[in-house]
Order: structure tokens, then sequence, then C-alpha cells
């Protein structure tokens, strides 16, 4: 049955919807006016209970004009025959009311007040907009519910479990009702409120709570799950989909309240849940009052930008409108890309490209002389923690030499600014990667003071999304069908999103006095299977079923939990709440003579010897051991 009624409305639809569409006024004026005669017809039959005689016969003929020209004109001011009848709500329902009862009364005064015919009944001229009324509207309710049925027993239509009988959710089912191109119907709501138990909304039942998600889902054969809640905090988001694992429908989100603000709800704006729902903290605030005077109108020199944090401070510095922004890179591909993005983004901004390395003292000399940079952001190094134990020498050449090579750079041009992107890897290290962090935070340090130059760093842990980290890792081996590889069940790291950590890294910079070392809010750590799984589970599938979930064991250098502060450093809090600083006080006097050395025997030096020195240089250092490819 459900097949048939949709294939005859389609073929009718095709066969007439065009021919409808060409006449649709007329046919809307038409079928108006025979809903009136229908309703003057009825309101004299209701009223001599179908036995009407003479004289009343012939006045029921004679007035039917005066009638349809009457109720028309009504329905005429009020602007009845515009409306679409698909879409049919409160609003036009209340607008049919006064535009009949207008009709009546305009007809009683016009014929009884007016002309003095009493004659005609009181009565008819209630029955009649009452009933008017009850048509007109009625049909376009008709209209709805027929296109709405349609849009119920289609049988490719996806159903859809909405989590959220609010507002939103309410506004959600009302479109995919109302629009069968979204190819979509509610079967269910979701929600804890007690109130709303066993309650419809638009036919529409509230079936459950959040805790049973995976069981309704199943029950009414869900093909998606929609989280209506922008409102919603993290903790709420991450208990809806830890509800959901085992389901099959794919999981998505509205947008939050911020996003939605000027735009109604509708079903183009769902969205699939990302991690980022289920790490979102409190909005930033970002003091731009402070950041335009600090960047507009100035040159900044941005060094590995074409990195994941690269990139994005470029981004965001280009907003605060600086005269050049100098983008420093050893790779063409990323660099290429970046120059493409944000000339079309930022047509105003003064865009450099700069191929150079930060291990090539000349390179970098000449391009700040070139340049004359106001403030740098050191973002450029080598971050791969089981590359680098393999890779020790390079690790040393790029992030402690090379950093020491931008900070003496910037040192003789007069950079006013300087900030070091850094890691909680550098808090007790046990990778080469992060004793190097580790060291070149000194670096940075013992350069504060030697000039106008104000040397700050930044210390933070993972972000989401960047290139090579565990997220883009889980989401391919995903799409090959797992399993998902994870070192250890009880592996944590701290996460925030890309451009989260920017924003931090630029209000860094405007509170830094020089020598400052200030670390990140970063929520709390995660677990990284929690992450595996819950990717999974927002890729719909089931973990331990579709994917699964294996344990390699740590690698070399890597820890089973980060750390952003030293035992030896104190916390002070800062003007932002979401900015600490690290104070620890350093013994530069011999760090200048081992960098030196450093430099000079790397190359001679054996891997044993180099991590040796690196010990040496940061006692809390403890290396794994060495596994070396050259």
């Amino acid at each position: 049955m459900r097949r048939i009624a949709t294939r005859v409305f389609h073929t009718v639809a095709g066969k007439y919807g065009q021919l409808v569409m060409r006449f649709r006024s007329l046919l809307v004026v038409a079928t108006h006016l025979g809903l009136i005669v229908a309703a003057h017809l009825t309101a004299f039959v209701l009223r001599f209970e179908g036995d009407i005689h003479a004289p009343f016969d012939q006045m029921m003929w004679r007035y039917l004009p005066a009638v349809l020209v009457i109720y028309w004109g009504g329905l005429r001011v009020f602007g009845i025959q515009r409306g679409l009848w698909r879409y049919v709500g409160l609003h036009d329902l209340g607008r049919i009311f006064w535009a009949t009862l207008t009709g009546s009364v305009a007809f009683f005064l016009i014929f009884h007040v007016g002309l003095g015919w009493p004659e005609y009944p009181r009565s008819i001229i209630i029955l009649t907009g009452l009933l008017s009324g009850f048509y007109i509207a009625g049909i376009r309710l008709a209209v709805r519910w027929f296109r709405e049925w349609l849009q119920i027993v289609a049988p490719t239509v996806r159903r859809v479990l909405i989590v959220g009988a609010g507002h939103a959710g309410e506004l959600l089912a009302r479109d995919m009702l109302s629009d069968p191109s979204f190819n979509s119907r509610p079967v269910g709501f979701i929600d804890d409120d007690p109130v709303k138990r066993k309650m419809k909304i638009h036919g529409i039942p509230v079936v459950g709570t959040i805790e049973e998600i995976k069981s309704i889902a199943d029950r009414l054969e869900a093909h998606e799950i929609i989280v209506a809640l922008p409102s919603a905090s993290t903790a709420s988001k991450q208990r809806i989909l830890a509800a959901s694992e085992g389901c099959t429908a794919p999981i998505k989100i509205l947008p939050n309240v911020r996003q939605l603000l000027g735009d109604p709800v509708s079903l183009q704006q769902v969205r699939p849940m990302r991690l980022e729902d289920l790490l979102q903290r409190e909005p930033i605030q970002t003091d731009r009052q402070e950041l335009h005077p600090l960047i507009e109108g100035k040159t900044v020199l941005v060094t590995g930008a074409g990195g994941s944090i690269g990139s994005e401070l470029c981004r965001q510095i280009a907003s605060y409108r600086p005269e050049s922004l100098v983008l420093f890179e050893r790779y063409e591909n990323s660099l290429h890309a970046l120059l493409l993005e944000l000339r079309a983004t930022f047509p105003t901004v003064g865009v450099l490209p700069i191929i150079g390395d930060v291990t090539v003292p000349e390179r970098v000399a000449e391009v700040f002389r070139q340049t004359g940079p106001e403030l740098v952001f050191h973002a450029a190094a080598h971050k791969h923690v089981p590359l680098m134990e393999l890779n020790p020498k390079e690790a040393v050449r790029n992030n402690v030499l090379g950093t020491r090579i931008v900070a003496e750079a910037a040192l003789t041009a007069g950079v006013d600014r300087f900030v070091l992107i850094s890691t909680d890897k550098a808090v007790n290290p046990t990778s080469v990667m992060g004793v190097t962090k580790r060291i070149a935070e000194q670096v940075i340090q013992g350069f504060n003071h030697r000039g106008r130059t104000k040397y700050t760093v930044v210390r933070f842990g993972n972000v989401l999304g960047s290139n090579g980290s565990v997220v883009p890792l889980f989401a391919e081996q995903i799409l090959k069908g797992g399993p998902i590889t994870v070192t250890d069940p009880e592996i944590k790291r701290f996460f925030m999103t890309i451009p989260e950590a920017v924003q931090l890294v630029l209000q860094a910079s405007v509170i830094g006095q020089g020598g400052d070392v200030f670390v990140l809010d970063m929520g709390e750590q995660i677990k990284i299977v929690d992450l595996a799984r819950n990717m999974i589970v927002l890729s719909g599938l089931v973990p331990g079923k579709d994917i699964d979930i294996q344990f390699t064991g740590l690698r070399p250098g890597e820890k089973l939990y980060e750390e952003l502060f030293d035992e030896s450093e104190q916390t002070e809090s800062t003007a932002h709440e979401k900015i600490n600083r690290a104070v620890c006080p350093l013994a530069q006097a011999d760090l200048d003579p081992w960098l030196d050395q450093l430099g000079a025997n790397l190359l001679q030096w054996n891997e044993e010897d180099l991590l040796l020195q690196l010990r040496q240089r940061i006692p809390s250092f403890t290396p794994t051991a060495p596994q070396r490819v050259s």
C-alpha cells in the first residue's frame, strides 16, 4: 500500500506538476471560492436540518454572489491566497480565522445594518464564517498531512532518532516532516526530562532517555542519530556518545548556540559529530584590543609556517591585518598551499613566502635583514617522537641549534618579541624530541636581556588533527577496516584543538615580558584508547566488532602520560585564566659554551655520546635504550 501510494503520487506529480504550478494562482482562487460556496450551502443545510423551504431556498442562491465577494475580500485582505499549504502552521490558521471573522462581520454590517435586510438569518452568517474557516484551514492541513504521510511511508526515507525534545529538536522534526527533499523522517525523541516521557511532538513520541539510545535505535531501526542540543556541555556529548556505543547509525549534531544565532535550526545545519565536540571547552576570551596593536601594521615572521601550528598561526595573525606576513618554510608544497589560501582569504595582507631552513645561519640572517620582522613565532621543529629516537642528531640540529640560529638573528635584527612554540614532552623528557625542546626552552630564556627583544616560551600538549598525530592515523586505519593500533591501554595525552592552542599562543605573546615560560591550560588528559573508541563510534561502527583495537606496546621515548610542569618549577597564574607561568631559576652561564661544543662536535660524536651530553645538560632526561638506524 505504501509503495503504491508513493508511486501514484510521484506519477501524478510528474505528469501534472508543471501544469499546476503554471496555473497555481487560478487554482488557489477557484479552490477558495469553491470552499466558500460549500460553506454557504452547508450552513443552510445545517440551519434547516436538510429541509430548506422557500423563500430560504431562493435566498440561498440569491445571496451567493454577495457571499463570494465579501468572504473572498476578507481572504484577500489577510493574504490567505499567498501562503504555501504544505507549511501551514498556527500563524496561518490564525490569519484564516481573522479573515473569515472579518467576512462575517462585513456581511452582517452590509446587509443587516447598511441595507436593512434583516430577513437573512444571522445564524447562517455565523455558520458560513465558521465553516469557511474550517474548510480553508482543513484543506491546508490535509495537504500538509498527506505530504508528511508520503514522507513517512516512502520506502527509501532515512529514519532519524532525535536526541533532545526541546525547541531545537521540535524545529528539526518539523523541518524533516515539511520538506520531502531531505528524505528523512523522525521516528522518536530521546530526552531525560521526565515531564516529556511518553509525550508526542508533531506526532513523534518521546521514547526514552539517553542511557537507552542503543536499544531504542535498534528497536526503531534508526538510520541516523541527531543530537539536537545546541547548548549541551562537553560532558553531555561524551555521555551521549558512550550510550551510543554499539549503534550502527552515524551520530550527527547541530552546531552550538553561538553558531545558530541569526540562523534558524534546520536539517541543513546538521553535521557529523566530531572529536572537537567532545573536547569543546568554554570559548577562549582573547583580548583583541591588545592583539590588534601588537600585530596590526607590523611585520610578522613565522618559521615552520607550513606545519599544523605554523599555518594556523598565519591564519589568525593575518586576521589582525599585519603590514607583512613572512612565511618561512623549508617544504615548498605546504608553503605554496598556504600562500594560495592566505592570498584568497586575506587579499589586503602582504604575504611573503620564503623557502629556507632554520639550521642554515646565512639564510636565516639574510631573511631577517631583508624583511625586518618585528614579531617572530618560531614553530619550526622536528616533533615526531619515534623518528627522532632514530635520528637524534637531526633532532638536535633542528630543534636546538636551529632555535639558537633564529634567536640570534632576531637579536641582531632588533625584533620586538620572539615566541618559541614548545611542548609538554619537554617536561621530564624520556625522548630525544622532548629533551631537545627542553634545551630549546633554555636557549630562548638565555637570550633574554641581551638586547631589546623579549623572548617568550609557550608550552602546550597535543593538538587534534596535526600532521602525523594519532587522529589522522586512526581515521586512516578506520577507513581501511582496522585494526586501530594503540601503544598501551593506559597511555594518556593532553589534547586541544589547533585554533584554540594558537589563540592562547597569541595571547601569551601579549602578556610576555621576557624570559617567560607560559603553559597553556590543557584540561584533563584523555586516554588514547578512549579516543580510538570514540572515533570508531563516530564513524557509525562498533569497537571490537567492526574495528578492533590492538595494543602494540610503548615505543622508544614514549611516556604513559605527559606533564606540563617540571618538579623544580613553580606555577603562577597570569592575567589570562587559561595561561599559567612556569617559574624556575635556570643556570645559563655555561649554556653558550656547551652549545658551541655541541655544534662543533655533532658530526663526530656517536649517538651514545650525544645522549650522554643531553643527559648531562638535562638531568631529568631518562632516555630509553638506543634504537638507531643511522
